[in-house]
């Protein structure tokens, strides 16, 4: 731990929590506490004041930081933190010029005062190393501007030293200078309105063409009703606004997300607005803006509403009054049941989710703070709104809120390194775990690139997948521990294909783990909940063992088909202590380079998820488009097209590979997932987390995964439940029409009283019984069984 002033008093996030509720998402600090994070590879600038508490937390580990802090005078001295500085503060200056959008911002407010980083007296944090959760503690010695940055420039593929967040909490001598509890975040630029509206308010503002309009939930689980009205219709004498029924319609969706389904519909089918990014992802198109009837039918005769409010507000613009208005309710976390009723909950919105919206046309606008106070439609507890309009031209990028945990920060949406690559070739993109990936390719649509995989080449982009370096002396214990598959007997270079499992047998995720060094492995896995898994139980075990998240810094892409390895071996050079491509068995990796020794550096694992001879590269974001360029050079000869999400799933299915959601969860084994061969109880002699569980339910199996084979061409829908007679006996996890076997297939999960290949079943559609169709239980995988393809065995 590095020099610090004082004795450090721990800051702790507290979920909410009241008479046995809790919310994990609703952080509660202490009374004037303020959370800054700093991203990895960032930097943030706060004001403090003399008296003011700065503590410094490594979430993650082996991050070190570095503060500076400027007086009112404009000169920097480490004593006005108690701290002995070591002077021009070399990382931090790194850090505002590398680029990083945080970094912009510092060196703006920097200019701003007229403060010069040169100047600088650094004062390290976290120099010596840290733990995770390890916190450094200063106090200020005067008013001021503080920096503080979390140094790190890009991770070679083959090294493990991300850069990883730290958080800066200010503990205020004045809690009054603070922050309040939940106020507002900063804008997303200079906005040209900004506007708190106080529960029971509402307000209507114009619009041009072009501009956005932000509505932000302040507190969190707060609700507001939105209309947009044409201008032109009204100035026509005509009342066009958002109709949600056309919006479903058309969309296809409950309601409009950012992407390619993002547009709100009048009901002459003209678009007045899209949904350009939105980190909550729970809204309502169904139920009317609150009424005046609605509290009276329970008791609440003159409740305050919204609908009145609307009126209200509208009349000044000539628009006539309704009894209750239809409108988009952002945040309202509407729910059908089994009986088709509509019901209610808590909103998801937290402190800070927002819609952004970018209008279309000319627009006359309504905005709602909801008054509700009788059920959880506001969590009982209304609170503000705030509306922001920006000018148009604006650099907003389309983005859907992403969380790594229901406690973790928000984050937008982010383009992969290889993403400009790709977009060349396709404009169906989708969310996939808070990147946009590939869906389709239109020119060569979803069977071409199937079958460009199954006869020639291609490349997909899977960026995606979770990194998480795991480094230490006890590494291997931990993964020893925590994963299914004998640690002990990985080599070096090795790849191996495990699951990791809760206490109760129950699966967190499936994944591959690569083993870099003797103390170096990297997990890979689907989702950030196995990463996050393996750093609570080394804290919790005490385990001289680091984990830590490099999913921004590796970046890669599959490429996959019988003239892969023909591809891969005329770009990479590998040097004589690696395999070169042509040697590199299946489940191994290789160090290489582009072109020849001093090529830019990619990590190769003879790996992937098609049923296909395949590669996969590794590279650093920075290095992906001339990765890319290589790779789309060198394969066109052979035939090669780029491959989406939807054609993979086809190709993982036939090859009989689980996608998690679909054959896993956390109540389902790795034998009820078609996975047992990942569990070695005979040859792995060591406890590991869910041994207990998993002996006794291998002994005592109540489920197994099969194949099905279906009559006719109906394919069936994941959830379909497969019936015997009348008994339901297990459902279908996955579906499709295959190409190259001509027929319907299936995976699912049945009794094992029945999983034996040839039994006849049916699979039950509509509501289970009005509609069969006839299958009978297949061996899987449908397609080539043996392997012999993954192998790199076409003769």
């Amino acid at each position: 731990m590095n020099v610090q002033s004082g004795t450090v008093r721990r800051v702790t996030e507290m979920p909410w929590e009241r008479r046995g509720v809790t919310a994990p998402g609703l952080p509660v600090l202490p009374h004037g506490v303020e959370r800054h994070p700093v991203p990895g590879g960032g930097s943030r600038a706060v004001p403090v004041y003399r008296g003011d508490e700065v503590i410094v937390l490594d979430r993650e580990g082996l991050q070190p930081g570095e503060l500076v802090i400027f007086g009112p005078d404009r000169r920097s001295d480490a004593a006005m933190l108690g701290a002995t500085g070591t002077g021009r503060p070399a990382a931090t200056i790194e850090t505002l010029v590398g680029g990083a959008p945080s970094g912009a911002r510092v060196l703006r407010a920097l200019a701003a005062v007229g403060f010069d980083i040169e100047t600088g007296d650094a004062v390290p944090v976290f120099a010596d190393g840290s733990r995770p959760g390890d916190q450094a503690a200063f106090t200020c010695e005067t008013d001021g501007l503080l920096i503080c940055a979390a140094p790190g420039g890009p991770m070679r593929p083959d090294r493990q030293d991300a850069p990883t967040g730290l958080i800066l909490y200010i503990r205020r001598a004045d809690p009054g200078v603070s922050k309040a509890a939940f106020g507002p975040p900063d804008p997303l630029a200079d906005p040209l309105r900004d506007i708190n509206i106080q529960p029971g308010n509402a307000v209507s503002f114009e619009v041009k063409a072009g501009e956005f309009i932000q509505i932000l939930d302040v507190q969190g689980r707060e609700c507001s009703d939105f209309q947009a009205f044409s201008q032109r219709a009204l100035d026509k004498g005509l009342e066009r606004e958002i109709d949600p029924t056309t919006t479903r319609s058309l969309m296809g969706r409950l309601y409009p997300t950012p992407g390619t389904f993002s547009k709100f519909w009048t009901a002459d089918q003209e678009p007045l607005a899209e949904i350009l990014q939105d980190t909550c992802g729970r809204h309502d198109t169904f139920g009317l803006a609150c009424t005046a009837r609605y509290y009276e039918d329970l008791g609440y005769p003159g409740h305050v509403n919204c609908s009145d409010n609307m009126n209200a507000e509208l009349a000044k613009r000539g628009i006539r009054p309704r009894g209750g208005w239809p409108a988009i309710n952002f945040f309202f976390n509407t729910m059908l049941d089994d009986t088709h009723a509509l019901g209610m909950d808590d909103p998801w919105s937290r402190p800070g989710d927002f819609v952004l919206l970018r209008a279309l046309t000319d627009l006359v606008c309504v905005c709602t703070a909801c008054p509700c106070d009788i059920d959880p439609a506001n969590g009982w507890n209304p609170t503000d709104i705030q509306v922001r309009t920006y000018k148009a031209g604006e650099d907003f990028q389309r983005s859907t809120g992403y969380r790594t945990s229901a406690e973790a920060d928000v984050e937008m949406t982010k383009k992969t390194g290889f993403h400009d690559c790709f977009a060349r070739h396709t404009r169906d993109f989708v969310e996939y775990n808070g990147y946009w990936l590939a869906n389709s390719f239109p020119s060569v649509g979803t069977i071409g690139e199937y079958w460009a995989v199954r006869e020639k080449a291609a490349v997909m982009d899977l960026s995606p997948l979770r990194k998480y370096e795991v480094t230490g002396p006890d590494a291997e214990e931990l993964l020893q521990t925590c994963l299914t598959r004998n640690m002990k007997k990985l080599a070096v270079g090795q790849v191996r294909y495990t699951a990791m499992c809760y206490d109760h047998g129950g699966m967190i995720d499936d994944g591959t783990i690569y083993r870099l060094g003797e103390t170096n492995f990297r997990w890979i896995g689907g989702n950030d909940t196995g990463g996050l898994w393996l750093r609570e139980q080394a804290g919790k075990r005490g385990l001289n063992a680091w984990v830590r998240n490099s999913t921004d810094q590796l970046h890669n892409i599959a490429v996959q088909g019988r003239h892969s390895r023909d591809i891969m071996a005329e770009i990479f050079w590998t040097p004589p202590t690696q395999p070169t491509i042509e040697e590199l068995p299946w489940f191994r990796l290789t160090i290489a380079r582009l072109g020849d020794y001093s090529g830019t550096s990619a990590v190769i694992s003879r790996t992937g998820y098609s049923g296909e001879l395949g590669y996969e590269i590794f590279c650093h974001p920075k290095d992906a488009p001339e990765i890319f360029e290589r790779v789309w050079e060198t394969g066109e000869p052979f035939g090669m097209q780029p491959l989406g999400l939807a054609a993979l799933d086809m190709m993982r299915i036939e090859a009989g590979l689980i996608f998690a959601g679909s054959e896993f969860d956390d109540q389902t084994d790795p034998w009820e997932a078609g996975i047992g061969f990942t569990v070695p109880l005979k040859s792995k002699a060591d406890e590991f987390i869910g041994r207990a569980a998993l002996e006794e339910r291998k002994a005592h199996p109540q489920r197994r995964l099969v194949g099905f084979e279906i009559e006719g061409g109906v394919v069936p829908s994941p959830g379909d439940c497969v019936r015997l007679g009348k008994a339901q006996i297990g459902e279908i996890t996955s579906a499709m029409k295959s190409p190259i076997l001509g027929k319907v297939i299936a995976l699912g999960r049945v009794a094992v009283t029945h999983a034996e290949p040839g039994t006849e079943i049916e699979i039950g559609q509509l509501d289970g019984m009005q509609k069969r169709l006839k299958a009978r239980v297949a061996a899987f995988p449908h397609f080539d069984p043996g392997k012999e393809r993954v192998k790199g065995n076409y003769d």
